[in-house]
């Protein structure tokens, strides 16, 4: 189920380094290097089939861009937010 603009608002705040604009949850990590971004992206392609959600990203050298939204549903749901959680443990452990 689509969440509203509050409810996302409230969750964002959990997020600090995400954003909510054009129907879809964002953010931007930069890596030390191609090595660990790229090893970022293979932590998280493997979370996003266990969760069976797929985001819209794009990775420029050490730079990984990721858009979350709920396609089906038309906009950001709770799916997105427990990828996003998932997300951003294997970012945290990649940046120690």
């Amino acid at each position: 189920m689509k969440l509203d603009e509050s409810t996302i608002e409230k969750k964002l705040l959990h997020f600090p380094e995400w954003e909510y604009y054009d129907n879809g949850i964002h953010v931007e990590y930069e890596f030390e290097n191609f090595k660990d971004c790229f090893s970022a992206m293979s932590r998280i392609a493997f979370e996003c089939e266990a969760h069976n959600h797929h985001p819209d990203w794009s990775n420029v050298y050490n730079v990984l861009k990721i858009s979350l939204s709920t396609h089906d549903a038309g906009g950001v749901t709770e799916k997105d937010f427990k990828l996003a959680q998932a997300i951003e443990a294997i970012v945290v452990v990649e940046e120690d």
